[in-house]
């Protein structure tokens, strides 16, 4: 008769520890769930926002949903997950081959705004975060 694992993680593999990111901006704030439903409440915005849908070309948003709270988590201190996946972010080439007019980036703030809203930040941590989605949406405008 052959020896039972324990159950748990594979033998041999180690498991990594928890991060702690309690002394970041990221875990502050509640970390992936607190990002994951501002992320998720901003692709909602874009799915029923048309300028903004037509920039997307996948059919299915969640892909770009991922991609999004991959590099927000990583820029507030959560994981590098975007890194190791992506690469540097590069942000204004990423967005070189889509029209990004201020009436896009407008759309596109009043997305967010409802994601921000509805994750109910500290005052101080709302400031902060509305502070930096506002900077980037207007430098990624590359569009009359």
């Amino acid at each position: 008769m052959g020896q039972q694992l324990p159950a748990g993680p594979v033998q041999g593999v180690e498991e990594a520890e928890p991060a702690d990111y309690s002394d970041t901006f990221y875990g502050q704030i509640g970390g992936h769930e607190t990002f994951a439903k501002i992320i998720h409440v901003f692709y909602q915005g874009v799915a029923a926002d048309p300028l903004l849908r037509a920039m997307y070309p996948e059919e299915d948003l969640g892909p770009a949903e991922r991609r999004m709270l991959m590099f927000i988590e990583q820029y507030w201190g959560g994981p590098r997950t975007y890194l190791e996946e992506r690469g540097h972010p590069r942000l204004r080439m990423r967005h070189v081959p889509f029209a990004v007019t201020p009436e896009a980036r407008d759309h596109w703030l009043a997305a967010m705004r409802k994601g921000v809203d509805a994750a109910e930040l500290s005052p101080l941590h709302e400031a902060t975060l509305w502070d930096y989605l506002e900077r980037a949406a207007h430098s990624l405008v590359n569009s009359a």
